[in-house]
Formats: structure tokens, sequence, C-alpha cells
């Protein structure tokens, strides 16, 4: 088998993580090649043990078995825009912190790859959220894993996002900005903005606005059948959106709109592994600082 490998920022000393990955991988006897971005990586380390092709075309991803994200969150997010309608499933290995996505932790390195081998695992589909416009956004790559977001930019006075369902008006937002979450994304920003919690498996989309005027403004959660529209007011002349973690700067005249990608994200879920178990790790429900 083939396996793609992906990182975007190697510390040092995660270096010797990345070689037991790398023997794990030898060991079952799977193909390794490295995206550019992680080839970057492991020859400003120095490397010269580690064998590895690099993949250099979209047709070489599309030969891929799986990619495994090396990093945070924000690597697997990046590397869900690598592998785009190919639908590679991917592999979070968690070298950084909160990992609501990336789940491997490096101790359990040897484990996960047995896994793999041996075909004990499943794989989780995931909702993306794609931006349509009549002016060409985000180099092409108009998708994400988490969510679309309208912000002001910087101090500026806030926003008014007139927002549309299938047409039809729902409400200005007087806000700082505008979140549209899938299910996955519903454990980031639109969290930390009041949303709620959504299982992976929820054929949803919710609207999370970011520090709204009118307190009595509440996230809305609609199908992800919905096509979700939008017209931006504000006394500045640009905004920013964004995908995930990737923003850019438009004018009100743009016009915006988004719905359910008709590609989705598959991610592996290996064995013992389950939403309810990462969330109550993650947000440390139960723990009591008394006990």
């Amino acid at each position: 088998m083939k396996v793609a490998l992906h990182g975007l920022a190697l510390k040092t000393e995660l270096f010797s993580d990345v070689q037991s990955l790398f023997n794990e991988l030898t060991k079952h006897q799977f193909e390794i090649f490295a995206t550019e971005q992680f080839d970057r990586q492991l020859r400003m380390h120095g490397n010269k043990v580690l064998n590895y092709w690099v993949l250099e075309s979209r047709e070489d991803m599309a030969a891929m078995d799986f990619m495994i994200s090396i990093g945070g969150d924000g690597t697997l997010l990046d590397a869900v825009t690598q592998v785009g309608d190919l639908e590679v499933p991917i592999l979070g290995l968690n070298t950084g912190r909160l990992g609501f996505l990336a789940t491997v932790a490096t101790e359990k390195i040897s484990d996960a790859i047995a896994d793999l081998a041996t075909g004990n695992f499943q794989l989780e589909t995931r909702t993306l959220i794609s931006l349509e416009s009549h002016r060409k956004l985000f180099n092409g790559l108009n998708f994400g894993l988490n969510e679309f977001t309208i912000h002001k930019r910087d101090t500026s006075s806030m926003i008014t996002v007139h927002t549309y369902i299938d047409g039809k008006y729902l409400n200005s937002y007087w806000a700082d900005g505008l979140i549209v979450s899938t299910p996955t994304g519903s454990t980031g920003y639109s969290l930390s903005c009041g949303g709620p919690l959504i299982s992976p498996e929820a054929k949803n989309l919710v609207i999370t606005p970011v520090s709204p005027h009118n307190l009595n403004v509440r996230p809305i959660i609609v199908s992800d059948e919905s096509e979700i529209s939008f017209e931006i007011e504000g006394r500045a002349e640009k905004f920013l959106i964004s995908l995930d973690s990737r923003s850019t700067s438009i004018s009100s005249e743009v016009k915006l709109s988004v719905k359910k990608e008709k590609f989705s994200a598959k991610l592996v879920k290996l064995p013992h592994y389950h939403f309810f178990d990462t969330l109550r790790q993650k947000l440390n429900w139960g723990f009591d600082m008394r006990n």
C-alpha cells in the first residue's frame, strides 16, 4: 500500500517520532511518499536517513491509499485541501495540542500503523462546506472542513450581514462577523462564539454570529441541503472571508453563497475511538477541580 505524509511545521524534538513512524510504515511494507511541504520540512532538519518519494502531481496523489497528517488540527485541515475531491482517507497524528481531528497520540504510532496495515479501522465521512462566488477565490480551493466565516477587518466598526436561506430572507446580523459551520467545525470557532456541538454524522450546518450587537440573536441550525447566501454592508470598503485557516479580503460587491460540497473528507477512525470520548477528554466534561 502507498501512504502520503503531510506536515507543515516539524519541530526538532518531534523528529524522533517521525523516525518511529517511518520505521513502522517500513515494517508493514508501505510505500512512503511525502508532500512537497513535508519534504521541505524534512530537508530543513537535515534528513539523510529517511527514504521516501515526493508527490509531484495530482496523479501521484490519486494513487495513494492513505494520507497521514503530522501535526495538529490545522495541519489536518490543510491535508483536506491537498486531497480534495480524490477523497484519500486521512489519519491525523497529533503532535499539536487540542486535537479534535488529529486524534492519534505519538505514543500510539505502532498500534495505529498496524491497524492501517490490517484494515482494522473505519472511515468517517465528513461534510465539507463549499463557497460559490462570481469571482475566483482561494485559488480555486473553495471548500473547507470546518467553517466559512465573514468578518470585519482589523478594528473597524461592526458589519451587517444580510443572510438568506434558499433565497428566503433569514436575518440581518449586526455583528463582528458570521460563521457557517459544518458538524466537524462545531467544535472550533463556532463553539467559542456560543454555537452548539453537533455530532459529525448530523446532516446540518450551523449559523453562528460573532459578537452580535443584538443579544437576542442566537445560533441557528439548518439543513445541509440548504444554500446560504449573503449581502454585506459596513463602513469599511473591505471585509475578510475565510475557509478554515485560509483568509482573503473582499469588497461588498462580491456575491457569496455557501452550501454542502459535492465530495467529502474521509477520516480514518481507529478502534476504541469515539467522538463522545474525544469531547469528554478535550472539554474536560465531568472534571471537578475539587476531586
